[in-house]
């Protein structure tokens, strides 16, 4: 499996998104774009952003009904989308849907839905005021097997339920986000430093504002990969 940093290039821009991408591109091992670039410069971007030789996560977080769904990830897949998200919670048959439509628009070229299971924003007591009365993990338990089901790539999940993900659905990639370097504190409630994802099993991590906010972005992205590969060998 794919395994390394996707930068998430949250930048008020189309422009300064393709810079931030060129500087740290030797480093990473792609690039997401979230809701504010697709719904401002728009998913023309992610065309942009293969040119530089590195896969795109669309992180539209599609949750519709199947229909829309289809139709939504089929024209993200005509852009160019390497992996496209969108939230477990919309059920089996969206899912489904998901899947058709990005490989229709995809063709010949790999493409895969990524589910998104709990926000790393959300905790037990968030979780607890909507009506939900399960905690995080048990929750992404019961996720994980819908969207293996449902034929997605691969799981959204904050690094605390990266065991239980790999669990339950060993065959699904792992992406996790939360990913804090100096563990500060920020709206992720869920969050751990690189070189403990990297031990629990994640493949990829979605690394933003440590990357994006730092003075020397290539330098912040290096130092974030050599945590990982130190990891990985045990170190």
């Amino acid at each position: 499996m794919v395994t390394g940093i996707v930068v998430a290039l949250d930048t008020p821009d189309a422009e300064s998104a393709v810079l931030l991408a060129e500087e740290v591109a030797d480093y990473v091992a792609g690039f997401k774009i979230g809701l504010g670039l697709l719904h401002g410069p728009g998913p023309l971007l992610i065309a942009a952003l293969v040119q530089l030789g590195k896969p795109v996560f669309a992180d539209a977080k599609l949750h519709d009904i199947p229909s829309q769904v289809e139709t939504a990830a089929r024209r993200l897949g005509e852009h160019g989308a390497r992996w496209v998200t969108a939230h477990i919670s919309g059920g089996e048959a969206m899912l489904e849907a998901a899947v058709r439509g990005l490989s229709a628009g995809a063709g010949a070229a790999p493409a895969g839905v990524l589910g998104v299971s709990v926000l790393t924003s959300l905790d037990d007591a968030s979780l607890a005021r909507v009506g939900i009365d399960r905690s995080p993990g048990k929750l992404v338990a019961r996720m994980a097997k819908v969207a293996a089901a449902a034929g997605c790539e691969g799981v959204v999940s904050s690094p605390k339920e990266l065991a239980i993900v790999s669990d339950v659905a060993p065959g699904l990639l792992r992406v996790t986000p939360g990913i804090r370097p100096a563990q500060r504190a920020d709206d992720q409630a869920r969050t751990m430093t690189p070189a403990e994802a990297v031990r629990r099993g994640a493949h990829l991590l979605v690394v933003g504002r440590p990357i994006t906010a730092a003075p020397d972005p290539g330098a912040a992205a290096a130092a974030i990969a050599a945590e990982m590969s130190a990891a990985a060998r045990g170190d």
